[in-house]
């Protein structure tokens, strides 16, 4: 359980589904689809709901087209949106305030890009206490291979093989579909 006293709550991130990061990803529309799914899951389980907006002044800046989240996604009334400039979500962001004024202490983890906002999000919620959860089926990146990167179908595969098997004291990790978030295991 998580190391943070008093902070109970769960809640979903969602990270840079915009379409200036998932327009060119693996499996788009089914990732996606899963993000969608897991929203409504989330809203219906009564977990909040946090959204990571990533903003870069030369290749995404804020407001334009690349930087909205996708037409597939709606941000309801009162669910947080945080924005930020680095891979970790927790970065110079104001998500650990949003965090902690909700009690929350274990967060799911979906969006994009695998080997980047992803995973940099995942290890910066574990080291500061937050047990962290990877949507095993929810999570997307472009295809990097022709700068030597694996494939994304391999960067996914082996994200979700360590984050499974991941431990750290007195904190979870570990991965989970998306027809199994937010179930009592």
């Amino acid at each position: 359980m998580t190391t943070l006293a008093n902070r109970p709550n769960t809640a979903l991130l969602v990270i840079d589904v915009q379409n200036g990061v998932v327009g060119h990803a693996h499996d788009r529309d089914t990732v996606v689809a899963n993000v969608a799914a897991l929203v409504d899951k989330a809203r219906a389980a009564g977990v909040d709901v946090v959204w990571v907006q990533h903003s870069n002044p030369e290749h995404m800046p804020k407001d334009s087209d690349g930087w909205q989240f996708v037409a597939e996604l709606k941000v309801a009334d009162g669910e947080p949106v945080v924005h930020k400039t680095y891979a970790d979500s927790f970065e110079a962001t104001d998500l650990e305030e949003v965090l902690a004024g909700k009690s929350i202490g274990h967060v799911y983890v979906s969006g994009a890009q695998t080997d980047e906002c992803i995973r940099s999000t995942l290890h910066g919620a574990l080291v500061r206490g937050y047990d962290a959860t990877l949507v095993s089926d929810a999570h997307t990146t472009e295809d990097l291979s022709e700068y030597g990167a694996p494939t994304p179908d391999l960067v996914i595969a082996h994200t979700n093989l360590y984050w499974e098997n991941h431990t750290a004291p007195g904190r979870t990790a570990g991965t989970v579909k998306t027809e199994d978030a937010f179930t009592p295991s």
